[in-house]
């Protein structure tokens, strides 16, 4: 069993015509081609390694990763002397893809990593997800790495990164007992030793991700006096240094073999990354920002395992004479969870392509001066990255959440017992809409791309886009659903009133995404043959749930949003 080999939706998702771009614009005309042993000759040579590679770590993930999923569920993880132990099938997991060599995948080749683009590397995290949710966690903070190789000095960067591949982990360490989303309210004290030449970390982190982990980037406040995010800066912190101990490990709903530290800093010394008061508002944002991608991923994959468990239990399961995937009610329900796995992923691939080609023009223009078109096309796609990041999270992590419902529901009550794994997916599901961002703070970074006309604008390029004949009643059910959606975000703009805006937010960021996976379902299936099916649930979903939508928009006037709250005021108060 191999989870690459068997899902064909992921191959075709790097035939994307972009790739070959994203490729040559990451490996700078092939550069280090000579260099490197393993280094690429050309397009076609990259795009074969990215094969390969995604090969391997989809038999690691099928073969070692998805038969320990259960072991660690039970097992967990242990703090001893201050330290966190791994299950033991968390251990053989991170171990097998430490010797497989394939951390590290994004990272330059001069410090270990494979150099590869921002694709494969989400889709390896997707792969990982599919297999165990909870050890994603362990693997996708790697994305450390991408932060320090961004932003930090060349010797910080000469000191980590080469770890990295090593199998050395990651922690971003940003939260606090009482600065859990509001990041500005972070205290963790950071200050200049002048006798040790370093900065001394003190105070305590909380709901930290893998936490006892070898290299870790710290949130803390380096300002004294400050109270907001301008007094925050970063820093890159050496477990073998000492000064941090796990005070406990919170006992959680799901993702269990994750560890999630409350750690206290005592003394721990530490480095600056970047410039001092740009923790917050530079580093921490561009980390956060693939973390909700690979959450995205995350989403997916395990979307793609409730799925597979569904499909496969309705196969088995007979009542009244036959299997139950031949009741309507059951096959609805699996067509459902497809469209929205398809769907999602169609959108994760999407976004990862625009983050892919506006960080390589980044780096691209430490080299040289970009030209006019290349300075263009930075900026578009850094924009489309901004507005489709939050867009991804909010929409497949609550998807995953659905699915996981769905899939349970199809089990009946066998799906209620810890004997079948849908039960533990469908409680690994529940963290994705609440870590890295609430969906409500995803819909306050998405709104950006409503009342800016971002969204639109993509979906107007979409909708220029040539469809066969036979699909063209899909692209006018699109045509029709934007303009609702045009017509809702200009009613809700004309009121000029703020806390209007955001009442609607929601309603209005969840139109733009039903058109826009639509619209990516439809185009996928003018090439690929396995989408029109999930393109026509998608595009008919979405325009019901859209109509819903406009109607309450258009017949909730102003005045009636004072009274709304007022009401809901009295309900919460009792009277």
């Amino acid at each position: 069993m191999n989870f690459y080999t068997d899902n064909k939706d992921l191959r075709f998702q790097l035939q994307h015509p972009l790739m070959r771009k994203i490729v040559e614009l990451k490996e700078k005309n092939f550069a280090d081609k000579g260099k490197y042993d393993y280094a690429p000759a050309d397009t076609d040579d990259a795009l074969d390694s990215y094969d390969k590679v995604l090969e391997v770590i989809g038999d690691i993930c099928a073969n070692i990763i998805a038969p320990n999923a259960e072991s660690v569920d039970h097992e967990g993880p242990q703090v001893i002397d201050g330290r966190v132990k791994y299950a033991a099938g968390t251990q053989q997991n991170h171990d097998a893809l430490t010797q497989a060599g394939v951390y590290g995948l994004s990272l330059p080749r001069e410090y270990g990593g494979l150099n590869f683009s921002m694709a494969p590397y989400v889709m390896a995290a997707e792969l990982v997800s599919r297999a165990d949710a909870g050890f994603a966690n362990i693997w996708g903070l790697q994305d450390c790495a991408e932060t320090i190789h961004e932003f930090a000095s060349k010797e910080i960067k000469e000191q980590f990164l080469p770890r990295i591949n090593k199998g050395d982990t990651c922690s971003m360490d940003l939260t606090e007992p009482d600065a859990g989303s509001d990041l500005q309210a972070v205290m963790l004290k950071a200050a200049w030793n002048e006798e040790k030449g370093v900065w001394l970390l003190n105070g305590v982190k909380r709901f930290i991700t893998n936490g006892d982990a070898q290299i870790k980037l710290v949130l803390a406040r380096s300002e004294e006096g400050s109270t907001d995010g301008r007094g925050l800066s970063y820093f890159v912190y050496d477990k073998a240094s000492g000064g941090v101990t796990v005070r406990r490990i919170e006992n959680k709903l799901g993702i269990k073999g994750s560890p999630t530290c409350e750690l206290v800093f005592r003394d721990a010394p530490a480095k600056l990354v970047g410039e001092r008061r740009m923790g917050l508002i530079k580093y921490v944002m561009s980390l956060m920002n693939g973390a909700r991608l690979g959450v995205g991923a995350q989403s997916v994959g395990l979307s793609e395992a409730v799925y597979r468990e569904a499909l496969k239990y309705a196969h088995e399961r007979v009542q009244f004479g036959k299997t139950i995937i031949h009741f309507p009610a059951v096959y609805e329900l699996l067509g459902v969870i497809k469209a929205k796995l398809q769907a999602s992923r169609a959108l994760l691939y999407e976004t990862s392509r625009f983050v892919d080609l506006y960080k390589a023009y980044n780096l691209l223009a430490e080299e040289r001066k970009l030209t006019p078109e290349e300075r263009t096309e930075q900026k578009e796609y850094q924009k489309l990255a901004d507005v489709y990041t939050p867009l991804l999270k909010l929409f497949a992590s609550e998807y995953a959440n659905q699915n996981a419902y769905d899939a349970l529901q199809i089990h009946g009550g066998s799906g209620f017992m810890k004997e079948y794994p849908v039960e533990r997916m469908y409680r690994d599901a529940r963290i994705l809409t609440i870590y890295e961002g609430t969906s409500q703070l995803q819909v306050v970074a998405a709104i950006r791309g409503v009342l800016t006309g971002a969204y639109l604008q993509k979906i107007r390029a979409y909708e220029a886009l040539p469809v066969k004949a036979e699909h063209e009643h899909l692209r006018k059910l699109l045509i029709a659903m934007t303009g609702q959606y045009e017509h809702a975000v200009q009613f809700v703009k004309e009121k000029n009133d703020n806390e209007y805006v955001d009442f609607h937010a929601r309603r209005l960021v969840e139109m733009a995404g039903h058109i826009i996976m639509g619209y990516l379902l439809l185009l996928d299936a003018q090439t690929g043959d396995d989408f029109i099916h999930s393109a026509a649930v998608c595009i008919m979903r979405g325009q019901a749930a859209n109509a819903g939508r406009y109607t309450f928009i258009t017949n909730f006037e102003l005045d009636h949003l004072s009274a709304y709250l007022v009401e809901s005021g009295k309900q919460r108060l009792g009277d």
